[in-house]
């Protein structure tokens, strides 16, 4: 277990914003189902949460009452809060916010039934959690600036002088540290700390992926390290045909081509154990994994569910051998910033 202050990583704060509750009424079921109200900590996309909760509702008649915040923050709330959290559920938009909880021992082991619905390398090894949808590292970049064969065959390669402002990067963003962590990894801890350094010295820092990819859109700046389903948000506002950037793969297992997961998992501490193992399962069900792909450009962890965006097939991902499991909290990820002079 780290013992590293995770503070900084959690971001404590920031107040909890907004409470989203979301009705409906399952035909047929119990009274009892009807009367039960799951709280969930949501840092999913506040779409995606909205259209699993909704489908989740009309299937069960189990309403769930949501509190949209930042997954690190949210994560840092139920350690503070301990068995008195309010808390059912927590839906992360990555997985060391929820890898934290099962570290302290905060989560309950999932039903073997839901966990054998997604494949091995995305569930916790202990049963504590699950990835909900999954997706890839990418490089944004702007058509007009820049080609794909002016692309270097690792990501470790853009962090130097012939890439001086023409690369963005968003040092905030949890998928970010975890491709540190993935980094580390793979090629060792110096590497990932020369990464770094070299991004500061020549990249350009952006406060968030959507900010880094409207500016590579927008011509700002050649390239940009993101999450493949940035690109889409972009694009359901134009049409994909009018679009001046394009996304590129590395693939090859470079840690370019990382996939880092949505995850999820049950607060050992609620008091509603069955209905939240429910929600679990139907998150990882045809009908749940459904209602998630159909509302963001991610890919869905359960085989056999498409998504109606033009994703890249995962087949062709060619990702790097780094699961979930392995990235664990990112602790690391933090101090390697802050000893980079990024954090």
């Amino acid at each position: 277990m780290h013992h590293v202050d995770r503070r900084r990583f959690l971001q404590t704060g920031a107040s909890i914003a907004g409470t989203i509750a979301i009705g409906g009424f399952g035909i047929g079921t119990a009274r009892a189902a009807e009367e039960t109200t799951l709280t969930l900590y949501n840092g999913q996309h506040t779409k995606t949460t909205a259209a699993l909760v909704e489908a989740f509702t009309k299937a069960t008649g189990i309403k769930v009452d949501i509190r949209k915040g930042s997954s690190s923050q949210l994560a840092n709330q139920i350690i503070e809060e301990g068995d008195a959290t309010p808390a059912d559920l927590f839906y992360s938009e990555e997985s060391p916010p929820v890898a934290a909880l099962a570290e302290k021992s905060l989560l309950s082991t999932l039903a073997d039934d839901t966990l054998k619905q997604v494949p091995a390398e995305y569930v916790a090894k202990d049963g504590t959690w699950l990835s909900a949808s999954m997706r890839s590292r990418v490089v944004a970049y702007n058509k007009a600036l820049v080609k794909e064969s002016e692309f270097p065959d690792t990501v470790l390669d853009f962090a130097n002088e012939a890439w001086k402002d023409r690369i963005a990067y968003v040092p905030t963003s949890g998928a970010f540290q975890e491709q540190i962590v993935a980094i580390s990894l793979m090629k060792g801890r110096e590497a990932a700390l020369n990464w770094l350094k070299g991004l500061k010295a020549y990249g350009k820092s952006y406060n968030g992926n959507g900010a880094a990819m409207k500016a590579v859109e927008a011509g700002e700046v050649p390239a940009a390290l993101i999450n493949n389903y940035y690109w889409f948000d972009v694009a359901a506002e134009v049409g994909d045909a009018n679009m001046k950037s394009a996304l590129f793969y590395f693939g090859h297992k470079d840690p370019g081509a990382l996939i880092t997961v949505s995850a999820a998992g049950v607060l050992k501490s609620s008091r509603k154990q069955d209905a939240a193992q429910k929600f679990l399962a139907f998150m990882v069900s045809a009908e749940g994994q459904q209602a998630i792909a159909d509302s963001v450009a991610e890919y869905p962890v359960r085989p056999g569910v498409r998504s109606p965006f033009a994703l890249k097939p995962f087949e062709e991902l060619d990702p790097p051998a780094v699961t979930p499991a392995d990235l664990g909290d990112a602790a690391d990820a933090l101090a390697l910033e802050r000893e980079a002079g990024l954090a």
